[in-house]
């Protein structure tokens, strides 16, 4: 009997024109609260799900991303139109850090722990009981 497959879960940018699904599988579920993360997100902290690459695909748009970085390593993926931050390819190109407020779909996995948070927004106070890393 062969297992059955994974849950997919689906997210996109805020006009539409670009698409993903992602295995319901994230490894790891952070927030990130470093200053390029919040200029990148223009909120006080990043949360997202780790995932190996080849558990992502776009389903529609590929030809609507636009690529902050080096478009063979580490970089950051945006929808060209409306400019929503998608996700973050890194770790020597073989993970993606899918930004959680891009999901249409709730992951199973939670956010875990906050990270960065020597370099958190002054103006934030992070009052939930998740655990708290000075760095990554």
């Amino acid at each position: 009997m062969s297992s059955p497959e994974p849950r997919r879960l689906r997210g996109g940018c805020l006009c539409g024109a670009v698409a993903y699904e992602v295995e319901d599988g994230f490894r790891y579920a952070l927030a990130c609260h470093c200053s390029q993360c919040r200029r990148a997100t223009g909120s006080a902290f990043k949360p997202f799900g780790g995932i190996e690459r080849e558990r992502f695909a776009l389903t529609a748009g590929a030809d609507r991303l636009l690529i902050h970085g080096d478009a063979g390593a580490s970089h950051d993926a945006r929808c060209a139109c409306c400019g929503s931050l998608l996700y973050s390819v890194v770790r020597e190109n073989a993970w993606v850090h899918v930004t959680y407020g891009t999901l249409l779909d709730a992951p199973t996995l939670r956010v875990q722990a906050h990270i960065m948070v020597a370099h958190k927004a002054p103006w934030f106070e992070i009052t939930d009981d998740l655990p708290q890393n000075e760095e990554f």
